[in-house]
Order: structure tokens, then sequence, then C-alpha cells
């Protein structure tokens, strides 16, 4: 198996549209979350989300004809991957465009052009649907549209599953890497579901917070008084690349993906087995792929959705795999999700980023908003306080509806 590194990062949420902002805003503690603006709320049981501010498609996409032609989600994949290939230096003229490739996936695809077209059939009739309905929301047009931009021809692949999308993205992308069918990858999540019906689906789910009256406050991952996520959105986008491939460039190498873990519960469709059974094999695979010891893992970058049975789920789950070093508190802890919100297919991607930074600048950001610890949920959350730490080798769990767990793991490069 061949090694795989990460040259190269893009982001799009809702502290900032690129990954350095992001992640310094992240370790400041700044919440992302606020009123939503895509449509009136008013009667839906949750108000609030976090939204992307601030983004203009023209920058990337500069015929408002062709970005018209596109969903949302397929305008902040084509920012992320653009970012994430400048990071990385990569010059694809010198690319040979077989061998290059896009594993990138969405929750829930174009449901904003889903939504305004089924208006527009209510109340125009079907003549008036738009032709480009089909190729605007499939979630296949994302990896379609970056290798018709870069001139990928080699492996395309679309993936959808549910809140686990952007970390198996990343970990199949690895592995067409690591197995010879590719040397460079774009990989990762990208999601803009903040519409009517999906947050009116996930309210009557019971899934999301209802504190609208302090939106800042509201995603409280591991504290006794959470009540639910908060919806987010975004995109997060790496280039990968073989190891020989990046070292013959000269690229700068931000970290190695090591490990790459997937299981399913087998339990139900929505809720996590409480035991985190699941969850504890996805994390223990991708640490025997990494062939290290679990003590050798400095921080992870949970799921920490704020969900009741979630946020206690993975805290059995890490006690499983940890044992010692996570309840004696070496093992340190944080939710991204506490500050942007859940961005449902983007989320693993945007936390994989989170890592890789993590792992570059010795900084761990805070699990904002955890005020009153669940007696359930006791391990080391780097509550409301980022911390400096040296950290080696990083670890990102995503876990989905259908049971659905995945695991990344990224451990600072060494030659």
């Amino acid at each position: 198996m061949r090694r795989v590194v990460v040259t190269g990062l893009g982001c799009v949420s809702p502290l900032g549209n690129d990954a350095d902002t992001t992640f310094t805003r992240l370790l400041e503690g700044q919440s992302g979350i606020g009123p939503i603006t895509h449509f009136d709320p008013k009667d839906h049981l949750s108000q609030i989300a976090g939204e992307v501010r601030g983004f203009d498609i023209s920058q990337y996409v500069p015929s408002r004809k062709a970005a018209k032609h596109m969903d949302t989600f397929v305008h902040f994949a084509i920012a992320a991957a653009d970012m994430a290939i400048a990071d990385s230096g990569l010059s694809l003229d010198a690319v040979d465009r077989e061998r290059a490739g896009a594993v990138i996936g969405t929750g829930v695809g174009g449901l904003q052009v889903i939504e305004a077209q089924q208006r527009t059939l209510l109340a125009r009739g079907p003549r008036a649907v738009s032709p480009y309905l089909i190729p605007m929301f499939l979630g296949n047009l994302a990896p379609g549209h970056l290798a018709i931009r870069y001139g990928l021809k080699g492996p395309n692949v679309h993936v959808s599953t549910a809140c686990a999308t952007g970390t198996h993205a990343i970990g199949e992308a690895g592995h067409v890497i690591a197995r010879g069918d590719a040397d460079v990858m774009l990989a990762g999540g990208s999601e803009a579901g903040t519409t009517p019906l999906l947050v009116a689906g996930f309210c009557a789910a019971n899934a999301l917070s209802t504190r609208n009256d302090r939106p800042e406050e509201a995603s409280r991952p591991f504290d006794r008084e959470r009540d639910g996520f908060v919806m987010g959105e975004g995109a997060g986008i790496l280039v990968l690349e073989e190891l020989e491939h990046a070292r013959k460039r000269g690229a700068t190498i931000l970290a190695e993906l090591r490990g790459y873990g997937l299981t399913d519960d087998a339990h139900h469709v929505t809720a996590p087995e409480q035991s985190g059974d699941g969850a504890k094999r996805a994390m223990q695979a991708a640490i025997a792929r990494a062939k290290i010891h679990p003590e050798e893992v400095d921080y992870v970058n949970a799921h920490g959705t704020a969900t009741p049975l979630g946020d206690r789920m993975e805290t059995n789950a890490l006690k499983a795999v940890f044992k010692e070093h996570a309840t004696s508190r070496k093992l340190w802890i944080s939710s991204t999700k506490s500050m942007i919100g859940h961005l449902l297919g983007a989320a693993g991607a945007v936390e994989a980023i989170v890592c890789i930074q993590t792992i570059a600048r010795s900084k761990v950001h805070p699990t904002i908003n955890l005020r009153t610890p669940d007696p359930e949920c006791d391990l080391d959350y780097v509550a409301n306080e980022g911390r400096d730490r040296k950290v080696r080798v990083a670890l990102s769990n995503s876990f989905g509806f259908g049971g659905h767990n995945a695991t990344l793991l990224f451990a600072a490069f060494e030659g």
C-alpha cells in the first residue's frame, strides 16, 4: 500500500470562507451560529443555523449564467477545491490527468433546487420546470463539475452516507491512491441544506436545538443541557497525493493520512447504538491501519453533535478504545460543531481540515458552551478555552443515520 499525504486544504464555513480564517476563529471560540436568513423560519421550531456569510461565487465562476445552473452545494465545492489546489501549489498542467480524480460527497445534494422547482411545478405547471433541474440537484455533479473544471480523468465518485459522508469521501479517496489507481485526488464534502423542508424534517424528528433566542449558545456538545444539533453549511476539500508524487514536485506536506476505519451499527435508522460498539470498531480499525497504539493519539475531533444519545454514545466508544488514556484526561477531545453547527455531508471534511491544522499549529480549539458537564460525558472535551499542545496524531470521527461510522487518522509527516 502506497503512502498518502495531504498537500492542500480548502474550506467554506460559517466562520470564514477559507481554512485559515475558519481555524483562527475556532481557536478564539467564536460562534458562527445565528438566525436563519435563507428563508423565513417563523413557523419552524428551530430558527437558527450556521450559515455561510459573504460568499461570492463570481470569484470562482465569473459567468452568472453558468453559476445559475448549479446548486449552492456545487458553488461551495468549487470554491473549496480551487483553494485546496492553490494551497497545494499543484500545477495541473504537470499532472497526468488520467491519474487524478475526485471523491466528493454531499448528504442531501441540491435540495434548494428541488424545493424551488417543486414550487414552480405547483404554481405554473410541468412545462415551467427548468431543463437544468436534474444536473442541478444530483449529488454526483459536485465531483462531476470538478472533473470538468480541472480536466480530471481518473477515478470520480460521489459518496452519500449522511453525516459520515465527508469522512468516507476522504477515506475512500485515500484508498484509491494507496492501491495505485491514482496519484492525486480531491476529497471532501459539500452541503447547502438550510432549506425549509430539511429544517422542518429535522424539527419533526426533534433533532434540532430550539434555543432561538441565544443562537451562539445553542450548540452544546457534551453539556447536560444540550437539546439537539444546529444546522450548518459549507464545504471542505483536501488535496491528497501519493507520497513520492508529492516529494517529486517539492510539495509542502501538511500531514499524512495514516488510518481509515468504517463500520455500521446495524441497529436503527437514526439512533446510535448506545454502547458505542460500531464507533469503537471504526476507531480501532483506523488505529490498527496506522500501526500505532491508542496511547499515541493526542487529539480527537469528536462527532460531538450535541444530541443526548449521540454524545453519550461517543463518550462510551472513546472510553472503550482509549481506556485509561482517555479517563486520565491525557487525550484531548473537542467538537467543532459547537461553533459552526452540523454541516451534514460536509462535516467530516471540515473537521478533517481542523485535525490537520491542529497538527500544523500545535493548538487545540475548545468545545464552547460546555458549562454544565454531563456526568455521563466525563472526558476532557477542552471546555470553553483552547489550549496549546504538540499534536502528532489526530483522529476525526463521523457517525451518520443508518448507523454509518467513519474514522480518519492523520499524523505529522515523518519522512
